[in-house]
């Protein structure tokens, strides 16, 4: 009996870069980009939470001094609870209300192509741009909003000049911009809701609120879930629109946790302790997606 061919022996070269190291020459611009944008500034960024730092001077070795002022730190405390009063009405609005506009936008009626562009028209345009725009409409003294006001009789109101209005003002600009996501995914999941389970319970006598309560909302469930998530992770990371908008202001009453994290850092000079307010809040992120992973496999295994 004849022995078997014996595999070649891999080079060192090939057990460490593979079959094709010349492949890493493609890869490796990309690769190069990705460790200095983001690896990189991650571990420098967890350094530099352990330092007193404020990017000009050397900075001093603290250790968890940082994270010790976090739990005495009443203007962190609020701007916690605007990202939490945020979050509460930007998530379950903009996708309660993505999913009402998607079962509207799936029909086939006429000018259907118009109606679904126009609702996706402010989803494509930048968030600061959005900011800018209901700067204009919202101003207190020459903005769209009052001179309706005025014209119906209604008082004029301070908007986002008004420590009381400001916050609610910019959630309904959140809305604005940020229901086309949740109206996309929502109207390409429902193409996949089988078309038989719904006449199957019109068959059966089921009423319209009872075939989407018990037949299309289980099925776009893991749809809902996601885009929760997705919408979460978007309320927590609120920036830009404050930027564009009202600075944190007036009186520090639309401070959110991002925003003060860029205030800390690149106004006030506090490097390493917005580095550490940073890495709490990217945790809970961190936290949040992998809880919606479990979820996934959890689901999948059962499926």
């Amino acid at each position: 009996m004849s022995a078997e061919p014996t595999a070649p022996k891999r080079t060192f070269a090939q057990r460490v870069l593979g079959e094709n190291p010349t492949a890493w020459a493609f890869v490796l611009p990309a690769v190069v980009i990705i460790v200095g944008l983001s690896i990189v500034p991650i571990g420098w960024s967890l350094i530099l939470s352990f330092n007193a730092a404020d990017l000009i001077s050397p900075s001093q070795w603290v250790g968890l001094s940082n994270y010790d002022a976090l739990l005495k730190d009443s203007a962190l405390k609020d701007a916690i609870l605007h990202t939490i009063v945020y979050t509460v009405l930007f998530v379950p609005l903009t996708t309660g209300l993505g999913l009402f506009l998607a079962m509207a936008l799936n029909r086939k009626i006429r000018l259907i192509g118009f109606y679904r562009t126009a609702f996706l028209a402010p989803f494509i345009a930048a968030v600061a741009a959005q900011g800018v725009l209901f700067s204009f409409i919202f101003d207190e003294r020459f903005g769209v909003a009052n001179a309706v006001l005025d014209a119906l009789g209604l008082p004029r109101q301070g908007f986002l000049g008004d420590p009381d209005q400001a916050l609610f003002v910019i959630v309904l600009i959140g809305i604005w911009g940020g229901i086309g996501f949740p109206l996309v995914i929502y109207l390409a999941a429902l193409q996949d809701v089988p078309r038989e389970l719904i006449d199957a319970a019109s068959v059966d006598g089921a009423r319209r609120w009872a075939t989407l309560w018990h037949v299309i909302l289980p099925q776009l469930l893991p749809v809902t879930i996601f885009l929760v998530v997705w919408q979460t992770l978007l309320s927590l990371q609120l920036f830009d629109l404050v930027y564009a908008t009202t600075r944190g202001g007036p009186l520090d009453a639309t401070v959110v946790i991002v925003y003060y994290v860029y205030n800390q850092a690149f106004e006030l000079f506090h490097a390493g302790y917005a580095a550490a307010v940073a890495y709490i809040v990217a945790v809970f992120l961190i936290l949040l997606v992998g809880a919606q992973l479990i979820y996934n496999r959890v689901r999948a295994r059962h499926a």
